[in-house]
């Protein structure tokens, strides 16, 4: 029988299991027998004793909406935008968490190709990027992918550093790297009727085997964990999904998977302190509200933007 709920989760950040046919092609097929063969059944989480953990996130801001006018192409648009990119360090052997490695950067993406030269800003430093087409998304991808390069850097510098690394999102590098994505909402339905049973079946500290997903040359093993056994929640509620590359290996991503249902349940957010809980982690809430701080008060940069820009003349790029 179907039945209905409210959301917790605040209606400005979506929901947590969201319906998008876009993310994943329709004609994929999961392999649901790569750890398990038959029927599946909720698998405890284990706790291997990893002494460092870290958790990578980046946030992002438009900071402006630009308008190159030029006499002869017409009005152009363009966006000044911001975004940050860190980590929340976790030693387990001292039992405390810092931020660290943060790194920020300031882009102005042009359409239509066009790359001009901004007036000085004064302590504000804008790399000017053009994007193919004009139109918002594809501007506002420029600076997705300027963000997504600088959280791919530092999961591989912690990775190197010996850490075990909780990137927010989904891996967008799935070379051999001891590293997992940790996707809060569900935009796709990967599992058929008999294996989607048993993440409703989960309780807090266990996962589902694991699964393959096939992208191209590229796979990623993943598996769904319960974070927290959520009072009056659907079968859903609490639930998060995890990826780990393919290229690590099947042993490998196994113990990776067994050690985040034993942590990440942990590191879960308690229902009254945040919109997204459980699944905003209290390390990635954290650090995002962290990252923000170093993008600087918003109304004093765009201010400054104004001043510098208003009728000012665009030079052209050599």
């Amino acid at each position: 029988m179907a039945r209905l709920y409210v959301e917790d989760w605040s209606p400005e950040y979506g929901a947590p299991f969201e319906s998008d046919p876009d993310t994943l092609p329709s004609e994929v097929v999961v392999d649901t027998a790569v750890e398990v063969r038959g029927a599946w059944e909720p698998l405890p989480g284990r706790d291997d004793g990893v002494r460092r953990v870290a958790f990578v996130d980046g946030v992002q801001r438009l900071e402006a909406r630009l308008t190159l006018d030029d006499q002869d192409a017409g009005p152009l648009p363009g966006i000044c935008a911001a975004y940050a990119v860190g980590a929340t360090l976790w030693d387990r052997d001292a039992g405390r968490s810092s931020f660290g490695h943060i790194t920020t950067g300031r882009v102005a993406v042009f359409g239509d190709g066009m790359a001009p030269v901004l007036p000085p800003i004064p302590n504000l430093e804008y790399v000017v990027e053009s994007a193919e087409a004009s139109d918002m998304p594809a501007l506002r991808a420029r600076l997705d992918t300027r963000r997504g390069q600088a959280e791919t850097a530092l999961v591989r510098r912690l990775v190197a550093e010996e850490c075990f690394v909780v990137a927010d999102g989904r891996l967008t590098d799935l070379g051999p790297h001891e590293a997992v994505g940790y996707i809060k909402s569900h935009h796709h339905r990967y599992l058929p009727a008999p294996e989607t049973r048993i993440i409703g079946a989960l309780r807090a500290g266990e996962r589902t085997p694991l699964f393959l997903i096939p992208e191209g040359q590229f796979q990623r093993y993943s598996w769904y964990v319960r974070l927290m056994d959520v009072p009056f929640g659907h079968s859903w509620s609490g639930i998060a999904r995890v990826e780990a590359p393919e290229a690590i290996g099947l042993e490998r991503a196994r113990v990776l998977a067994d050690r985040t249902a034993a942590l990440l349940p942990l590191a879960a957010m308690p229902l009254h302190m945040d919109a997204r809980a459980p699944q905003n982690l209290v390390p990635i809430a954290a650090l995002e509200k962290e990252l923000r701080r170093w993008l600087g008060d918003e109304a004093l940069v765009r201010r400054a933007l104004r001043t510098a820009m208003h009728g000012a003349p665009a030079g052209v790029a050599s």
